[in-house]
């Protein structure tokens, strides 16, 4: 149980995918102009994340690692899927994204529409797969690790889009230079809240 809290903390803070790895920057910067849709496609990469890091661990290690098979039968235990992983992680992203982008037409449209081409493109945000990625990095001893780490990494990404939103509708009543403003001083911010996380790695979990 400590290891999974430990694992939740650092996944939010220490090693927050945009602050820490920048990763999923296109949806990041486009979507963060308004707190209402950053926190609808926040939730979405959250629900998204929660959902398909567990379930590529399981099967990652009882489908695709070498020898995972064995469970079936012993014939299969030299068995190397492996070379599946990309494919295989991808395709269970784009199923859930799917799931995701009917839910919130059919609950939400507004959202739905003001989200627009970004909604389906969690399918191919990099922070989505790359927390798949990581989970199979570090080797993580038992699902609920995963599950964890999923849930963290997707709130640690909600949080940036929130606060990344707030900032930039305060920054409408800001006397910006106009060769910086829009996607310019986003990258700037980025810049700085990625340097306040930092100091985040002080903490001894």
């Amino acid at each position: 149980m400590h290891d999974v809290l430990n694992i939740f903390i650092k996944s939010i803070f220490i090693e927050n995918l945009v602050f820490a790895y920048f990763l999923g920057m296109c949806s990041y910067i486009a979507v963060s102009k308004t707190v209402k849709t950053a926190t609808g496609l926040g939730l979405a990469v959250t629900f998204v994340m929660t959902i398909t890091v567990p379930l590529n661990y399981l099967i990652l290690n009882y489908i695709l690692k070498p020898g995972a098979l064995s469970w079936i039968s012993p014939k299969f235990a030299q068995l190397d899927l492996s070379f599946l992983t990309f494919i295989v992680f991808i395709a269970v992203i784009a199923s859930m994204v799917q799931l995701v982008e009917m839910f919130v037409e059919r609950f939400a449209p507004a959202l739905y529409t003001s989200l627009g081409i970004f909604l389906p493109l969690i399918a191919v945000n990099c922070a989505i797969l790359g927390a798949s990625l990581f989970m199979q990095e570090r080797d993580y001893a038992t699902i609920w690790q995963a599950l964890a780490y999923g849930f963290g990494s997707g709130l640690g990404w909600f949080f940036a889009i929130v606060s990344m939103a707030a900032i930039r509708e305060r920054l409408k009543y800001s006397n910006i230079p106009k060769p910086l403003q829009g996607a310019g001083i986003a990258f700037i911010l980025t810049g700085l809240m990625g340097i306040a996380f930092m100091s985040f790695m002080g903490i001894k979990l």
